[in-house]
């Protein structure tokens, strides 16, 4: 992918020539100018100098001397608002959170793959795209963080190109995984971004109210209707409607439901005129609705009709790469001008990515909404210790269903042959700006030289390619 911004000028800073050089290849591939710096202290004196003008950093975290974090925080007194992405290895994160206490970046993990890395950028720099609309919220209100987990990534960039188009979206996942939170990231990328986005949780209301929520009811339809009322179909006109928990929805609400996906058109309570709505529908759940089917609690024909889109969404504890940037980003919503965010120890980090949060995404936000409380870190790692011990007792809690059945690859599959090209495109890349020596390609990407030459052996690269070969 050629970047769109070729005026774009990045500072790559490391105390390795090779990977100096290694980084500057694959920018410069893309199009963007490169200087190179080999310290902290060469940085400072770069940015000051001010020419040329720099315009992003790619920053190694280990460095003699003045550090990466060093570096970072001074830059960040004079030139606040430049782009600066930390790389560093994932068994030093905890350890540079801790020290940066709050300062900006983004990070990237050795080894850094030439696709996540260019991602990044994109993301940071201004180019010439025009913005894609912001999801649907508060204005002003905090973003969740992107995503870095490979398998949330693909996600995203599902949501990007589904988002062009109306058909229905189904999300399937465990509860409290962040379901809704990406339906409004699709509803951001449609068409219909300026429009309403409106929720109904088909499990928190009896059938009654959910039907005459979502289809609105005329006077006199029941006892207590004093008035016309229309539902969230009619509200939502022009935009977009979850219905959450979908798996819950009464028998024969799912008919009417049925009715709308079909002919775009139903009756309000106690009403026999017709009413045409053009709004989209996303439904989500945390059942299994092809047992659901089984049992005779589900309509098969309404289920292929949500189904044109499945997006299944992994439960945290197997993306726990993103643990970090979430707890950093509740801190930040929940925490007001006068209530600065607790600092975070590397004590309570390792306990963090050692528990398996089986509330998901949301509890991993309620507990950090307490740690603003406590300010405690000790407390809320002897907490997670304590719930751990729980779920020992109990053999794990109760079981969410697995990923659903899908026709074709699933997500998970893509993902895997995805990050295997990744891959393979990395350790090329480095190999071929080693020279093809292998113990100085795997330096480049901070392997260990026994691991990059398993890993060589699992992608099926044993050995530089020659003009005659076949």
């Amino acid at each position: 992918m050629q970047s769109r911004y070729r005026e774009a000028t990045i500072l790559v800073v490391d105390d390795d020539l090779e990977v100096r050089n290694y980084f500057e290849t694959l920018l410069k591939l893309q199009g963007y100018k490169v200087l190179l710096a080999e310290s902290g202290e060469e940085t400072i004196e770069l940015l000051r100098a001010g020419d040329p003008a720099v315009h992003l950093i790619l920053l190694d975290v280990m460095m003699p001397g003045k550090d990466g974090i060093e570096t970072l925080k001074e830059i960040r007194g004079s030139f606040d608002n430049l782009p600066v992405i930390l790389v560093s290895s994932a068994s030093s994160w905890p350890f540079v959170m801790e020290a940066l206490d709050g300062v900006s970046a983004t990070f990237l993990e050795k080894p850094v793959l030439q696709a996540e890395l260019m991602r990044a950028i994109e993301e940071l720099l201004p180019s010439s795209k025009t913005p894609a609309p912001e999801p649907a919220g508060t204005p002003g209100e905090l973003r969740p963080p992107r995503a870095r987990n490979a398998r949330m990534i693909e996600i995203e960039n599902l949501l990007k190109q589904v988002g062009l188009s109306d058909v229905p979206v189904l999300l399937q996942g465990e509860t409290g995984v962040g379901k809704e939170v990406l339906a409004r990231q699709l509803h951001g990328h449609s068409t219909r971004a300026k429009n309403q986005f409106l929720k109904l949780n088909c499990a928190a209301l009896p059938p009654e109210l959910v039907e005459s929520e979502l289809f609105g009811y005329e006077r006199g339809a029941f006892t207590g209707a004093f008035k016309d009322r229309p539902g969230k179909f009619e509200m939502a006109r022009g935009g977009t409607i979850l219905l959450d928990e979908i798996g819950d929805m009464d028998f024969r609400l799912q008919a009417k439901l049925l009715q709308v996906l079909q002919d775009s058109e139903f009756q309000r309570l106690g009403s026999s005129e017709t009413v045409h709505v053009d709004v989209r529908i996303m439904a989500a759940t945390h059942r299994d609705l092809k047992k659901a089917i089984r049992e005779g609690a589900f309509r098969e024909d309404l289920y292929y009709r949500l189904n044109v889109i499945n997006i299944y969404v992994p439960p945290i504890r197997e993306r726990k790469d993103e643990i970090a940037w979430l707890a950093d980003f509740f801190l930040k919503k929940h925490s007001t001008p006068h209530t600065p965010p607790p600092h975070m120890t590397q004590e309570l980090y390792q306990a963090m990515l050692a528990h398996d949060w089986p509330g998901n995404v949301r509890e991993l936000e309620n507990m950090m909404r307490k740690f603003l409380v406590l300010r405690q870190p000790k407390m809320i790692v002897d907490e997670l210790l304590s719930l751990a011990a729980g779920q020992d007792r109990s053999n794990g809690g109760s079981q969410e269903p697995a990923a659903p059945e899908t026709g074709g690859p699933s997500i998970l599959q893509k993902v895997q042959l995805s990050k295997q090209r990744e891959e393979t495109e990395a350790i090329l890349a480095a190999l071929t700006t080693a020279h093809w020596n292998r113990k100085h390609a795997a330096r480049l990407l901070n392997l260990d030289y026994k691991a990059f030459l398993y890993k060589m052996k699992k992608l099926g690269i044993e050995s530089k390619p020659t003009a005659n070969r076949v």
